[in-house]
């Protein structure tokens, strides 16, 4: 399962060592926060894989981890069975155009996309656990009172 990081400037997927070897990949995968255009959460992330497999592993149905090249782009995959997945779309980024991970922190990534964070690197958990609750203003719903008989 990856940790997701964030601060004001980017996301960063932290990989544990096994994933690292699945995926061919010796560091974190870092993306920087004004390239994320889209955050879907799906239940099925198989879904979602186009083109062919580049370095990584691939057991269909089981785990799929590395790049993806599909015309002209390339994803970076991390999807393990049929768990709850967040797809990122991304623009202007350098190595990738879509991340697609297996992860239980989707619903925190897109409230913590939302909120100002600090500038060191914090798991999207912990960012959304601890921002203020907001407080509506001047939301008053009519009182409905049952008439005299």
């Amino acid at each position: 399962m990856v940790t997701l990081l964030l601060d004001q400037t980017q996301l960063e997927i932290v990989l544990s060592p096994i994933e690292r070897a699945a995926s061919f990949h010796r560091d974190n995968v870092r993306v920087a926060r004004d390239t994320i255009t889209k955050v879907q959460l799906t239940d099925d992330a198989w879904t979602w894989l186009r083109g062919v497999p580049g370095p990584g592993t691939h057991i269909p149905g089981v785990l799929a981890a590395g790049s993806w090249k599909a015309a002209g782009s390339v994803d970076f995959v991390l999807i393990r069975r049929r768990r709850p997945s967040v797809v990122i779309d991304l623009e202007g980024d350098d190595d990738y155009r879509r991340l697609i991970l297996t992860t239980r922190h989707g619903l925190a990534l897109t409230q913590a996309l939302r909120l100002d964070v600090s500038t060191e690197p914090a798991d999207v958990e912990e960012i959304v656990a601890t921002a203020p609750t907001p407080v509506s203003k001047g939301s008053k719903r009519p009182v409905i009172r049952p008439r005299p008989a």
